[in-house]
């Protein structure tokens, strides 16, 4: 006779509990898929340059899907690699000052494998507390220690490396991506090179928009090529596409090669992405006031709202952060800009550190001074009560 196992209990029923807890804090995440043809002034993307619909860029993509195929068919060490894929990393080391690159699927990607690859159990990983998430899990992955420093403050990091005998790494963000402020990199670099450590920054929010021509913040702060920094990158901001890369000295990118499971165990990057940032990569040197002009809009965006009596960081580079009330009052205040015809993000706690919710706008180059206008009186229009006693 067979015998039945009875069903089991709902094993997922404490995710009810937790659905519950955050609806009362105000912390619901939802996808909402938008039109191609979206009318709405967008403010919330990480589009800087204005660079994701220009023809260039998109030609760029589909003359590669056309050449190399939909996919890139395999990791990058089987046939995922393309000749394609490596006339983008020779153009983006050369333009960001940088012996060599090496492109992933993703800039989060990118970081998990410069972090996790040069480190080990000895080596003391030091972190800006005000570090992305995917610094923040590369940490946790590298089997490393890990010593969290406090946000932007280069005296306790070099303190921390000090302390610490053998292998030790700085990583940090170059511009922090919750408040749009930058790292102290000089001062980052000299601890490093007092107590012998790498500096690994991730230029995310750099590329494109700081620096000589877009160039970045480590060519800004004259780090570029220096022999014991390495930069993290993505190819979905600036350069309006998708794929991350690491730039290094050429043996920290042969090493991860053979080392960075992000990249050995990854389908390689789709051609039509890879081909989409080289087009825009060009585009960007044939046109370096894109830079100019973004930082530009940002300081235009951040005068207005703050002469309004509205709360903001003022930005280093793209993102303009204004203080919220509360979580809940953020999320409102967000969907209120939607509903007037403006997007912008909304960041709430995990995502801010200092459990602070802000609304998150970006900066584009391709801004108009209609639009910019435009965007801040919906801003003041939609505000929460509290929003300018902050």
């Amino acid at each position: 006779m067979t015998q039945h196992t009875p069903e089991p209990e709902d094993v997922f029923a404490w995710i009810d509990g937790a659905e519950r807890a955050r609806e009362q804090a105000g912390l619901v995440r939802a996808l909402r898929p938008r039109p191609a043809d979206s009318p709405l002034l967008d403010l919330a993307s990480n589009d800087y340059l204005g660079l994701t619909r220009h023809p260039r860029t998109v030609r760029g993509a589909q003359e590669a899907a056309a050449r190399w195929g939909a996919g890139a068919t395999g990791s990058r060490l089987v046939t995922g690699t393309t000749e394609l894929h490596a006339e983008l990393e020779r153009e983006l080391a050369a333009f960001a000052g940088f012996e060599a690159a090496l492109v992933l699927s993703s800039g989060y990607a990118a970081n998990l494998a410069a972090v996790t690859a040069l480190s080990d159990r000895g080596t003391l990983v030091v972190s800006d507390a005000g570090n992305h998430a995917s610094i923040v899990d590369g940490c946790r992955l590298s089997r490393a220690e890990v010593a969290i420093t406090p946000h932007s403050d280069p005296e306790p990091a070099r303190k921390t490396l000090a302390a610490h005998e053998g292998r030790a790494l700085l990583v940090t963000d170059s511009v922090f991506s919750v408040d749009g402020d930058a790292a102290p990199l000089a001062a980052y670099a000299e601890a490093c090179r007092a107590e012998g450590a790498a500096l690994v920054v991730d230029d995310a929010h750099g590329l494109g928009v700081l620096g000589e021509g877009g160039r970045g913040a480590l060519y800004a702060a004259g780090l570029a090529g220096a022999p014991g920094v390495v930069a993290t990158v993505t190819l979905s901001k600036s350069l309006g596409s998708q794929g991350g890369a690491v730039l290094g000295p050429a043996k920290v990118i042969r090493h991860l090669i053979n080392t960075a499971r992000t990249f050995i165990f990854d389908t390689g990057l789709a051609p039509a992405a890879a081909g989409a940032a080289l087009a825009s990569l060009r585009l960007l040197r044939e046109e370096p006031q894109r830079a100019e002009r973004v930082r530009e809009v940002a300081g235009e965006l951040y005068g207005r709202l703050t002469a309004s009596g509205l709360t903001a960081a003022r930005p280093d580079a793209a993102v303009v952060s204004v203080r919220a009330p509360s979580a809940s009052a953020a999320l409102r205040w967000a969907a209120d800009c939607r509903e007037a015809g403006l997007s912008v993000g909304c960041f709430r706690p995990p995502s801010v550190p200092d459990g602070i919710s802000r609304l998150r706008l970006t900066a584009r180059a391709d801004l108009t001074g209609d639009e910019i206008v435009r965007a801040v009186e919906t801003v003041l229009r939609t505000a929460p009560a509290g929003a300018t006693e902050l």
